[in-house]
């Protein structure tokens, strides 16, 4: 079996494994007392939060271990806000933040502060002068990620930093998916990371909040972790995460090559390999391991079960695969397809005769799924008065409006409409993103007595 999901979480590295096993012997104490297991416990906790420090870039006395990044991140977001609420309730975030990130601004919101999502482009990245005209006199703090969870795309943290800087408000970067191949660079305030996402142990997680951040922690307090992250550590855990960011850290240079290497090859190959295909986020600055793609015509739930069943690990951001049936947050702040949408993420050592087995299997993977799915059964479709058609495929999910869509497109002389009735969020972001693809002209939606009537025109 190949995992190609180390976005979501990176197996545990040999050396984690290690200093997990050593540490339940030795650091099974509580490193608030002064006797001697506890000093020892102590001298532990030191050394993990010294060599976590280290590896981000701050002082010591600057991090915290938290149990998950998740908490990292909400933590982080309520104290700066909350240690800046003189100044205002203003929140900036990007529209393809993670959504811890984006579930904090809800809270944010919904006890009445002001949040502004700042859009991103096509790749997936946002505007440095974007971050700048969106601070304001009463913003308290802004947030952005170091590189995105979907698509892989880098963001601009330093420029936007030093916009923020230059305007007196701090800047939070949930640096989870990048820490294990580098320090964020840049002059932020806050920093929020997962050890699961480097291959530490999950549920450690890490936040640090420079010197001079005005910053309040939220909720009852404690006197463990600056009071920042309530509650037991769990060392064992704890050293066997700061142990992993050290290693892999030494291994991420060379590995960051090869692996830019594999998925450049993913890249450029399944267009070639796999008709209809998007390959979306930056063809540059992105991280080492990552590689997206969407699918035309294809269910993404069925294609992730089909590749699991041929001995593939993937993910999705696809609108198929989630309960919701809406599209990615990623996805549609792009503005790009998300249905058959795949997400390959390399865990450091995969080997290159995986990622050609994968190029393999795909091309017939797809195929088949076109098939099964295939050409549906046809929706009921009437021509009205002059050139212009009625798709109905209300009920019907992803990717069937697409697909009845493409099916009668030719049925209209070129300047003739379709308007395809659905219900599906997903239609929102897929038409459009066919039309494009194809080199139609998308219209606009109108609405109908019942869901959406998305207006093509046909020019060639």
């Amino acid at each position: 079996m190949a995992y190609f999901d180390a976005a979501s979480a990176v197996p545990l590295h040999p050396v984690a494994r290690q200093a997990l096993l050593a540490s339940l012997d030795e650091g099974w104490a509580d490193p608030a007392r002064l006797y001697r297991e506890g000093r020892r416990a102590r001298l532990l906790l030191d050394a993990a939060r010294e060599a976590a420090a280290e590896a981000v870039g701050c002082r010591a006395d600057e991090l915290v271990f938290t149990p998950s990044g998740t908490r990292a991140v909400h933590a982080g977001v309520a104290g700066a806000l909350a240690g800046r609420r003189r100044v205002g309730t203003h929140l900036i975030v990007s529209a393809v933040e993670h959504s811890s990130v984006l579930h904090a601004a809800e809270v944010h919101e919904a006890g009445g502060g002001s949040v502004t999502q700042v859009p991103v482009d096509r790749t997936g990245a946002v505007g440095p002068a974007a971050y700048a005209a969106a601070l304001r006199e009463d913003t308290a703090l802004a947030c952005l990620q170091s590189a995105n969870h979907e698509v892989g795309t880098e963001q601009p943290v330093a420029e936007v930093a030093e916009a923020c800087r230059a305007a007196g408000v701090p800047l939070l970067v949930d640096a989870a998916q990048s820490l294990g191949w580098g320090r964020v660079e840049g002059d932020w305030s806050l920093l929020a990371g997962s050890a699961h996402k480097w291959g530490g142990p999950s549920g450690v997680g890490l936040l640090v909040v420079r010197k001079g951040v005005r910053f309040a922690p939220q909720g009852p307090g404690d006197e463990r972790e600056s009071g920042r992250a309530p509650g037991f550590e769990n060392l064992p855990a704890i050293v066997a995460a700061a142990a992993s960011l050290r290693a892999v850290r030494a291994e991420a240079a060379a590995e960051a090559a090869r692996l830019r290497e594999l998925t450049e090859r993913i890249r450029t190959r399944v267009p070639s390999l796999v008709p209809d295909v998007e390959v979306v986020g930056d063809p540059a600055r992105r991280l080492p391991g990552v590689v997206t793609f969407s699918c035309l015509y294809v269910d993404g739930e069925t294609l992730l079960h089909e590749l699991d069943r041929a001995g593939f690990s993937v993910s999705s951001g696809s609108s198929c695969t989630s309960s919701t049936l809406t599209p990615s947050h990623v996805l549609r702040a792009m503005g790009v397809l998300s249905e058959g949408n795949v997400r390959v993420s390399l865990p450091p050592g995969t080997p290159a005769e995986d990622v050609e087995r994968f190029l393999e299997v795909l091309p017939g993977t797809v195929a088949a799924v076109r098939e099964k799915l295939g050409a549906p059964a046809a929706t009921e479709t009437v021509r009205a008065a002059g050139p212009d058609l009625v798709v109905d495929a209300l009920g019907r999910r992803c990717p069937v409006p697409v697909i009845e869509l493409a099916k009668v497109i030719g049925d209209v002389p070129v300047g003739g409409t379709v308007r395809v009735l659905s219900d599906d969020e997903a239609a929102r972001l897929d038409i459009p993103a066919w039309c494009e693809m194809r080199g139609q002209e998308y219209v606009g939606e109108e609405p109908a007595e019942k869901g959406t009537a998305y207006v093509i025109r046909r020019t060639g």
